[in-house]
């Protein structure tokens, strides 16, 4: 956590009420920033004299995000209000006025990519504000002197900071969101935003967590759990798909902590959301930790059973070692990994179970690692999301002994050959599935879809496709793919209630949903459940 001498930074802090004013209400009339100083001793040069006469507003910018789901919503909610306030985004960074740079500060890669933009951007003479969770929480790292700074739970006043960025100033705004002395989730939901994607909102549900990894830099920015309320969750899932989004993500720094610290949990959020889905659109949950959902397997297997939610849970278990465990403070022994696992695949026939591991931890030995390597002989998952460790300045895990490089490069090869050398999806082919398409393949070549168990499917690249649920025969699979043919006279279904916004649009500007128009669709099967056809 920051130490005492990090909260004297001079941040300008946002103090929270009800009676807080709305976004619509920020854009007309914006709560004055006072920009930091310069020193005395520094000369002002002619481009920051005739800074201040440019008018802000009008210049073009370019958002950049690295990192996980929360990451991205926080994205896109800042270059939603930056829009809605006349700002125009680009995707072209060499054309861009001013980059802004949103951050992750999992893995030593990810801050060095962060860095070296930075560095870039300064070379070309663009203008640059950071955010994200590096800035959050090493403020005074030597490479972000001079800059100005988004904090994690300050991305409501984006505008207010590209303002006075625009016009050279530097500002920092670092404070938490607080109401009455208590923590609160962060900026308000209700907030525009572009949706990377526009048929998929990604919902954060909380953030921080309860945890105190000992590798986890991700604690110091986003702090400790702070749940949003259920009431307003459910209002933001029925707006996006008000506003044609067919899938939604929920997102958290560990999902299955949600609500502990407003007295509620999980599955009760889920049951409420599930009567919101539109039929035929989709729920996909986010990651949590095994301590947190244990006791609610009974009912996670419920809700991961019903039709709109796939049936996929992202459960990390970083080491199959139970010392391995200890050392990292996760919180539970391997015990308590396998009963979530064996559980989740007896009550949910078929269910997707990814997890994540980390190779080389301080004090991990050969023993260790082979625990790590059986566990994952004896379940094959499907997803696998493989990890060097890399020591985080400022963490307790960087001052232990660590594990030679060399060995930590070398397992990390072990484990990624076992992964590499099964292939999970061949028993599909031939299956008949319902898919909902919802985004490109990367090489432009097809649809990406994915089945009730949100195994990705590749369809042809038809329009009629996009956002719509369609029957498919299996006929080849791949590591990390399977494709799919459309069944012969069997229509797409169009699960939301309105036409998604273009690409680039500001969600929740909007007064009046488009209508949505297409043809009378048959009715079709999804996994045993059938899809009523309708006419809009």
């Amino acid at each position: 956590m920051p130490s005492a001498c990090d909260s004297l930074i001079d941040d300008i802090e946002d103090m929270v009420s009800f009676n807080e004013p709305t976004p619509h209400e920020r854009q007309s009339a914006r709560k004055c920033v006072v920009p930091r100083s310069r020193k005395k001793k520094e000369l002002v040069t002619n481009e920051e004299l005739q800074a201040d006469s440019l008018i802000p507003g009008t210049q073009k910018i370019w958002v950049k995000t690295w990192g996980c789901s929360h990451n991205n919503s926080d994205g896109e909610y800042m270059a939603g209000q930056l829009a809605a306030s006349g700002y125009k985004m680009t995707d072209d960074p060499t054309e861009a006025d001013l980059w802004l740079l949103n951050s992750c500060t999992v893995k030593n890669p990810a801050e060095d990519h962060f860095r070296n933009s930075i560095k870039k951007a300064q070379e070309q003479e663009k203008k640059v504000v950071v955010a994200g969770c590096v800035p959050q929480a090493q403020p005074r790292m030597e490479y972000l002197k001079g800059l100005s700074i988004i904090g994690v739970q300050q991305i409501d006043r984006v505008v207010e900071v590209v303002d006075e960025a625009v016009k050279g100033h530097s500002v920092r705004l670092l404070g938490q969101k607080k109401d009455g002395g208590r923590r609160l989730g962060g900026a308000r939901l209700d907030l525009p935003k572009i949706r990377k994607n526009p048929l998929i909102e990604i919902i954060s549900i909380n953030t921080g967590c309860l945890n105190a990894c000992t590798y986890c830099k991700t604690k110091h920015a986003r702090g400790d759990l702070a749940s949003y309320p259920i009431d307003e969750l459910v209002e933001r899932a029925r707006q996006s798909f008000q506003e044609g989004v067919c899938e939604i993500w929920l997102t958290s720094e560990d999902t299955g902590a949600y609500g502990r610290d407003i007295g509620t949990d999980l599955p009760t959020l889920l049951w409420r959301l599930v009567e919101e889905i539109p039929e035929g659109a989709m729920l996909r949950l986010g990651m949590t930790n095994p301590p947190y959902i244990l006791e609610h397997l009974e009912e996670m297997a419920k809700i991961l059973n019903t039709p709109r939610v796939y049936a996929f849970l992202h459960v990390p278990v970083q080491s199959a070692s139970d010392s391995v465990l200890m050392d990292m403070k996760r919180e539970y022994c391997v015990d308590d990994f396998r009963r979530v696992v064996d559980f989740l695949k007896e009550r949910v026939p078929g269910i997707t179970i990814a997890t994540d591991i980390i190779c080389g931890f301080p004090g991990e030995t050969e023993a260790d690692f082979q625990e790590t390597m059986n566990l994952v002989k004896c379940y094959r998952f499907p997803s696998l999301f493989i990890n060097q460790f890399y020591p985080r300045p400022g963490t307790p895990a960087a001052k232990m002994e660590q594990v030679p490089a060399h060995v930590k490069k070398q397992r990390t090869k072990e484990l990624s050959q076992l992964f590499h050398s099964y292939n999970p999806y061949d028993h599909k082919i031939g299956e008949r599935q319902c898919v909902l398409v919802t985004e490109e393949s990367f090489d432009a070549q097809y649809y990406v879809a994915h089945n009730k168990f949100y195994e990705q499917v590749l369809v042809p690249r038809q329009a009629e496709f996009k956002g719509k649920m369609i029957e498919v025969d299996i006929y080849e699979s791949g590591k990390h793919f399977l494709k799919g043919r459309p069944v012969e006279d069997s229509k797409p279904f169009t699960p939301s209630i309105a036409a998604p916004l273009e690409r680039g649009e500001v969600s929740g500007l909007m007064k009046v949903n488009k209508p949505l128009i297409h043809s009378d669709f048959d009715s079709i099967r999804f996994r045993g459940l059938r899809l009523i056809s309708f006419l809009q």
